[in-house]
């Protein structure tokens, strides 16, 4: 179950705001803990048994950790509980891709591989994985006390709104608000606000871009024009930002309807003007959990210019192998890993004296270059792609025979380059208002209304409603 499904929309997600509302305050946990279950069982029924398993296991680890005094004792239940998830991911989200690398070292050397069942994916492992380590840690560290209850701490890790594509909200920024919060009539009409855009940036953008980019990208790659080649590429980037950004827009809104304040995880990326503020502004709860928990414990800064190289790079290799369990999720690591590098080489300071005229531009096509490794499968597809991009073979007339994809391409352009300019900016600004008064609201209403009913309208005329980020 995805939120832009018509069942989503029509059914759980009205259903639940009224058992909600109408339970008692001390109750509304164990209402959203049950839905939360309801909606992982929806998509992965055998799974939600290991979720809550593994969930109830960690808590009374860190549970006991924090009670015994011996620090020794302490590190090795840190341990232990890491372990726990850590070897949860692997042996879902990599042990295929190992058996697989294993399997193809032994036939090149003449023996039979090994016989393996492969393993099925369980939904949003890498996000929940990442919350229950940030629990493990945040309270080994003192940063924040354990949870009382295991039902609390449940609801933390299976709390729907973010637990299949985050924003990954670290432990320390919401454990107060697990147990104690309030929600208020403007909260659920900004929060409503907040979905109904991610809502309309998911279903009539990214949707509309997904569809053309599949199109091209299923074609024999050999054979596509230069066109179709950069067409494709530029639809897949706006698809995976306007998926990823819409839906953590609508997870922020839900989570403000129920009270609770989740990190912004997005800040107009494409506008950035180098690879290192790319990262700073995409995916912003991946990044600065990747800094937290991994880049600075490596040493961050105040190690020697060459380990610290070194370091972004295993920082960047691991998030690469984060988002998927194959060599191309690894490359495409390694590439942000070395613009990385070149930025702290020399890069960054000379795209700062450029102006934003070229930095913009050349860290745009730097990141949508990066999209060849990260959207296809083999690394042989990309280097064929790579060619067809600059084979200089154009097809004349080509976007043009593809009305709505022109028009939605347009849009695409716009909405992500616009806070460039002051205006921008100041447009920014009006759509997400920081004041209200009872005008701003009632247009806020008619925003939400017009909104919500073109994105339900568009969801149930067509049945092409892909979710990329499920697979991670």
């Amino acid at each position: 179950m995805v939120f832009s499904s018509t069942i989503f929309l029509l059914y759980f997600f009205p259903l639940f705001l009224l058992g909600y509302f109408l339970t008692a305050d001390r109750y509304r946990n164990y209402v959203l803990l049950a839905a939360s279950l309801v909606f992982y069982a929806w998509g992965a029924p055998e799974f939600v048994f290991i979720l809550v398993g593994s969930t109830i296991i960690t808590f009374y680890l860190i549970r006991k950790m924090y009670r015994i005094p011996d620090p020794n004792t302490k590190k090795w239940l840190l341990v232990a509980s890491i372990v726990l998830n850590v070897g949860i991911l692997a042996y879902f989200k990599y042990a295929n891709f190992f058996v697989d690398n294993f399997n193809s070292v032994l036939l090149s050397l003449g023996f039979s591989g090994v016989e393996w069942t492969n393993v099925a994916l369980p939904i949003g492992i890498s996000f929940y994985t990442f919350q229950c380590l940030s629990y493990c840690i945040d309270v080994y560290r003192g940063v924040s006390p354990p949870l009382r209850k295991p039902t609390d701490f449940l609801l933390y890790i299976s709390m729907f709104p973010q637990l299949i594509a985050g924003p990954i909200v670290r432990f320390n920024t919401i454990s107060e608000q697990i147990t104690k919060r309030e929600s208020r009539g403007s909260d659920t009409i900004l929060g409503f606000y907040r979905f109904a855009i991610g809502l309309a940036k998911k279903v009539l953008i990214a949707n509309v871009m997904g569809k053309h980019a599949d199109i091209i990208m299923s074609m024999n790659l050999a054979e596509i024009s230069t066109n179709e080649a950069w067409i494709g590429l530029f639809a897949y980037a706006f698809q995976i930002y306007f998926d990823f950004a819409g839906y953590s827009d609508m997870a922020i809104g839900i989570g403000r309807m129920l009270g609770f304040r989740f990190p912004e995880n997005f800040n107009n990326p494409y506008i950035s003007r180098s690879i290192t503020e790319f990262w700073r502004r995409w995916h912003m709860t991946l990044s600065a959990w990747m800094k937290d928990y991994l880049y600075i414990p490596l040493g961050g800064n105040r190690v020697g210019r060459y380990r610290l190289f070194f370091n972004l790079w295993i920082v960047f290799l691991i998030s690469g192998l984060w988002h998927g369990a194959s060599w191309n999720f690894v490359i495409w690591g390694a590439y942000h890993g070395l613009f990385l590098v070149l930025d702290r080489l020399f890069l960054k300071k000379l795209l700062e004296k450029s102006g934003k005229i070229f930095a913009i531009p050349f860290t745009f096509l730097v990141a949508v270059l990066g999209w060849v490794f990260f959207r296809l499968d083999t690394f042989e597809q990309a280097m064929t792609y790579f060619g067809r991009l600059f084979a200089f073979e154009f097809e004349p007339l080509y976007i043009l025979q593809k009305l709505d994809l022109l028009i939605i391409m347009m849009v695409s352009f716009f909405f992500s380059f616009i806070t460039v300019t002051r205006l921008g900016r100041r447009l920014e600004s009006l759509v997400f208002y920081k004041d209200y008064t009872t005008g701003r609201y009632i247009l806020v209403g008619v925003i939400i209304i017009l909104l919500f009913i073109m994105s339900v309208g568009a969801t149930t005329a067509s049945g092409f409603n892909p979710f990329i980020y499920f697979r991670f």
